[in-house]
This record gives C-alpha cells, sequence and structure tokens, in this order.
C-alpha cells in the first residue's frame, strides 16, 4: 500500500504562478484606492473654494448698496454661471474622472457636457457684455448711463443664458441622435462640432480682443490728455477716468484667465476635429479640469484688485452683515 501523502494547500497557492499575479493586482488596487482618494480630497477641495468665494461675490453684490451698478450685475451673472459650474459640473466631473466613467459614452457623460456647454457658453457671454460695458463706460463716457443702465443689463443677461442653452441644444442634438440616424447623422454631427465652439467662444473671444483693443487705445489718449491739462474740472473728470480705467482692467484680466484657461480645451478639441488626432483620455481631462479651475480664479482677481471687495469679505466672513443692517455701510 502507497504511503498517504499530506498536501498543504496554503503552500501550493504560494508556489502557484496565478498567486502572485493576484498579489500584484491586490497591491495595484491598493495603490489605485490610495490615488483615488488623494483626488478626491484634492478636488473636493477646489470645489470648496470655488463655492465659497462665488459666494461671497454673489452675497456682496446683493447685499451691499454700494455694489448696485450696472457692471457689478454683470459680474453677478457670472459669478453665478461660476457656482453652477461647482455645483453642477464638478461633483460628475470628479467621479468621472476618478472612476474613469469618463471612457464610457453613457447618459452621465452627456449630461456632464451639456451643462459644461451651457455654462462655459454663459461665462463667455457675459465676459461679452461686460467688454461691451467697458467699451462704453471708457470710450463714451458721457453717454454711459444712458445706454448701460439696470434695464439694458437684464437684457443682456437674459439673452447671455438664453443663448447658451440654446447652443447646447443644438451642439447635443446630433450626438443624442448619432444611433438612430444614418447618412446625414455624420454631417449634422460634425456641423454641430464646428459651429458650437465658433459661436460660444472663438467669435466672442475675437469681438472682446478688438474691443478692449479700442478700449486700450482710448484709455491712452485720455492719459495724455490728462497729463496735458491743469483745468481743475479736468481734474475731476481725470479721477472718474482712473476709475473707470481701474476697473477695466481688472476685467480684462479675468478674460484674460477665462482664455488661458479655457483656449487649451477648446484648441485642443478643434485639432482633434480637425485633424482627425486621438487625443489620449488623461490630457482631455487634465485641460478638462484646466477650464473648469476658471470658476475658482474670478473671486481672487476682484479680491486682489477691488478694496470695497475685500471689505465686503471681510464683513461677510466675520458675520457683520448678521449683527445689524450694514447694506449702506461706505466701503473703502
Amino acid at each position: 500500500m502507497a504511503p498517504e501523502v499530506t498536501v498543504n494547500l496554503t503552500d501550493v497557492n504560494y508556489m502557484h504562478p496565478c498567486y502572485e499575479i493576484d498579489h500584484f493586482f491586490n497591491i495595484m488596487k491598493g495603490t489605485l484606492s490610495a490615488v483615488c482618494v488623494l483626488l478626491y480630497i484634492f478636488l473636493g477641495s477646489l470645489s470648496v473654494v470655488t463655492v465659497c468665494g462665488n459666494l461671497l461675490v454673489i452675497i456682496s453684490i446683493i447685499y451691499f448698496q454700494q455694489l448696485h451698478t450696472p457692471t457689478n450685475y454683470l459680474i453677478l451673472s457670472l459669478a453665478v454661471a461660476d457656482l453652477l459650474v461647482d455645483v453642477v459640473v464638478f461633483p460628475v466631473s470628479m467621479t468621472f474622472t476618478v472612476t474613469s466613467c469618463f471612457y464610457y459614452e453613457d447618459i452621465f457623460c452627456k449630461v456632464r457636457d451639456s451643462f459644461a456647454i451651457t455654462l462655459s457658453t454663459a461665462s463667455i457671454l457675459n465676459l461679452f457684455c461686460i467688454s461691451i460695458d467697458r467699451y462704453y463706460a471708457v470710450c463714451q463716457p458721457l453717454t454711459y448711463r444712458t445706454k448701460i443702465n439696470v434695464n439694458v443689463v437684464v437684457v443682456m443677461i437674459l439673452l447671455s443664458w438664453g443663448v447658451s442653452v440654446l447652443v447646447t441644444i443644438g451642439f447635443r442634438i446630433p450626438d443624442l441622435t448619432h444611433e438612430k440616424c444614418e447618412e446625414n447623422c455624420f454631417n449634422d454631427a460634425l456641423l454641430a462640432d464646428i459651429c458650437g465652439p465658433m459661436f460660444s467662444f472663438y467669435l466672442p473671444v475675437i469681438v472682446m480682443l478688438c474691443i478692449y483693443l479700442k478700449i486700450f487705445l482710448v484709455a491712452q489718449e485720455q492719459v495724455r490728455s490728462i497729463q496735458n491739462t491743469t483745468c481743475q474740472s479736468k481734474k475731476s473728470g481725470a479721477t472718474v477716468s482712473k476709475n473707470e480705467r481701474k476697473a477695466t482692467k481688472t476685467l480684462a484680466t479675468v478674460l484674460g484667465v477665462f482664455l488661458m484657461c479655457w483656449s487649451p480645451f477648446f484648441l485642443c478639441f478643434t485639432f482633434q476635429l480637425f485633424l482627425h488626432v486621438s487625443v489620449p483620455l488623461p490630457l482631455f481631462e487634465t485641460l478638462n479640469w484646466l477650464a473648469l479651475l476658471n470658476s475658482m480664479l474670478n473671486p481672487f482677481i476682484y479680491a486682489f484688485f477691488y478694496s470695497w471687495f475685500r471689505s465686503a469679505f471681510r464683513m461677510i466672513v466675520s458675520g457683520k452683515i448678521f449683527q445689524g443692517d450694514f447694506s449702506n455701510t461706505k466701503l473703502l
């Protein structure tokens, strides 16, 4: 009778090649989990900063009477768009980035893209309206108050948001019907891919750059005019002009930051469309987050340039506005 052989299954599993493979994947899963946690913490922190900053801008403009101006109402609309980016787009994008859900063209990806298109278009159109406001304030100061008033600004804001929704609808419909149509589907989708960025980004940006160039040239002429006069009334006018030029400089900075954040994303999309280049998804997601971070930066620009925004921020953060009626307070 053959001797009984005892086999230790644990040793066998340990020595089996599959064990080493499983062990390697377990280590990789643990590493990826740690990276995901760090990404959630980092992106979540950015989200909190974005919410707080834009809420400070919104509350400041709504609460303090001194900030109730046509220009600030346009800034308020821009801050609302930035806040909605954080509340709606940030969480979905964060989930997609961390879980790689972006790799699947499901309904959630389409929802994210739709909101991103709407809010980015609203931001650029609000900036476009701000550039028109700055043009009249600097280039035609005598007629500024008659041409740019609260009613005109309200119409500008409504048009900005309405056009943004229409652009999104026109941009997304061909994608939603892509699986149901045949020959015309590709042409419709291609037309939407071309017209969408053209009307929601490139054309407004080109016009805004021309407007700010005109403003810069007029401001330079005003500086030379101020330097060549000694009349007291002219000095008084110079003070107003200086304030307007400072506001223009601030809002031009907002436009510059917007372009730095969003241009790489749109250029990448355009190159991919026309050159038929496949952009790596990690790069595309990185550019997407660079664009979304623009929503976080605007409040810091206002705080850096405007002393009255800093004063308003301090009163809100300290809770002073809850201790009494300070709406008519003279901000520095």
